[in-house]
């Protein structure tokens, strides 16, 4: 499993452990990611998605799932948040 945010495509940053001495070693910084459990309204569904504290944060601003995966662009998306977006669409159409 990728440590890859599935909403916002967040991951994995490399940088430097700077010590006093102003030694350097590489290190990696982890996205803070966590399952979680979000709910479509218009489909009725729950869906379960690893994604990071921010994203988290990001969807309930904007109002849930539905309307975070609509402004959301198509290229940052896994390819389960893509195809969620496309039924949620086509959901949206139909009524």
């Amino acid at each position: 499993m990728s440590r890859r945010c599935e909403l916002t495509g967040k991951g994995v940053m490399v940088g430097n452990n700077v010590s006093h001495a102003n030694n350097k070693t590489k290190r990696r910084f982890m996205p803070n990611l966590n399952d979680v459990t979000l709910t479509s309204e218009k489909l009725g569904q729950s869906h379960k998605f690893r994604i990071s504290a921010a994203a988290l944060r990001t969807v309930d601003h904007r109002g849930g799932l539905d309307a975070f995966l609509a402004a959301a662009p198509d290229a940052e998306l896994s390819p389960k948040a893509l195809r969620l977006k496309r039924e949620i669409a086509k959901a949206e159409t139909a009524a």
